[in-house]
């Protein structure tokens, strides 16, 4: 069995961070979201993986993860020329797929549960397609499913009144049919070929589609709001302290702490769980639990808890504590203690900044 994941949406919801970088590229706990759905193929027994991409795209997913050697898999790069949809992007796939049955991952998505049963169940059905499920809170924000009897027997995509909260969360297994069912699909009224059509069509033609609810967490990080909440969940999981950086005098660290190579704490507080990069400095400063430090990050005078922070960002002499928030790759925040008092800002398209009064 072969993997499929779908990387080649421009992840508008993340904009300004996805202007500069490829939603699945962005780190979470100091590591690219991609990384760990190929963690989870890898460990279910699958090497040979297939990434589709965007010609805009694809040299970073070159540059972080190669032909993938490093990770003890085979990655091949699959490009999709335009975002038509899921559908599409598997279409695109067909001669990397080879008539094979595959397992297919969103590239935005996390998700922790035994994905090695996962496959082992539906190889012992006669399914052409198993689909993971979740109950969500937002319905219809996601493709639903109904169920009976353990089979989808309907699936809409984010419909505006949803008959069901049992969400499509991005980790499916198709067998060739699932082409056939593509060829007989047209555009959605998002301009889209929709994954959830071609479902549809193989239940339509009393092909037997099941379903797995699952178990552990799931996040689908699309927004800003989604990845701090992933970082915090993959933090909490932390059960180590492993520093390999300088502690200073007059520095505590208190909890599950991970530092990296040729990083100086200088007169801090590290509360975890946290994790901190390499060649990164912190100086007269705290950095409260649930908070991932990139590389190259320089931060004094300042308080950040909850929070991502990319490589080479700068924090300068901040006097209130940044929380819950993504601090993108060099951004710099600095205070200034000088008069007259005022603000002075360089933001990108979609940025968003809260400011207490």
């Amino acid at each position: 069995m072969k993997a499929l994941i779908l990387c080649a949406g421009k992840g508008t919801r993340l904009r300004p961070l996805t202007l500069t970088n490829a939603k699945p590229l962005i780190p979470i706990a100091n590591k690219p979201t991609i990384m760990y759905s190929i963690e989870k193929i890898k460990e279910a027994g699958i090497s040979d993986i297939g990434i589709v991409v965007s010609p805009e795209n694809i040299e970073a997913f070159q540059r972080v993860l190669g032909d993938g050697s490093s990770l003890d898999v085979k990655i091949t790069y699959i490009i999709q020329e335009k975002p038509q949809g899921l559908a599409h992007a598997v279409k695109v796939s067909k001669d990397f797929l080879n008539d094979e049955n595959f397992l297919m991952f969103l590239g935005d998505n996390l998700v922790q549960f035994d994905l090695r049963n996962f496959i082992k169940q539906f190889e012992n059905s006669n399914y052409e397609s198993y689909i993971l499920l979740t109950p969500v809170e937002n319905p219809s924000e996601f493709g639903i499913a109904i169920i009976e009897d353990s089979k989808i027997v309907k699936v809409i995509e984010k419909p505006k009144v949803p008959p069901s909260n049992l969400a499509i969360v991005g980790v499916y297994i198709f067998t060739p049919l699932i082409f056939e069912a593509i060829n007989h699909i047209t555009l959605s009224w998002r301009g889209e070929y929709e994954i959830t059509d071609a479902i549809q069509w193989l239940i339509d033609n009393t092909k037997s589609v099941g379903a797995h609810i699952i178990e552990g967490w799931w996040k689908d990080t699309g927004k800003p709001e989604d990845l701090i909440e992933a970082n915090r969940k993959i933090l909490n999981e932390l059960k180590e302290i492993q520093i390999e950086g300088e502690i200073k005098e007059g520095s505590s660290i208190q909890g599950n702490v991970i530092i990296g190579k040729n990083t100086i704490i200088i007169n801090s507080i590290i509360r975890g769980p946290v994790i901190i990069g390499e060649n990164t400095t912190i100086n007269n400063s705290y950095i409260g639990p649930y908070t991932s430090i990139g590389d190259g990050v320089y931060i004094s005078s300042s308080e950040i808890e909850h929070s991502i922070v990319l490589n080479d960002a700068n924090i300068i002499n901040i006097p209130i504590r940044i929380e819950s928030s993504v601090i993108g790759e060099n951004a710099n925040i600095i205070s200034i203690e000088r008069r007259p008092y005022s603000i002075k800002l360089i933001l990108g398209d979609y940025s968003h900044i809260q400011i207490p009064k």
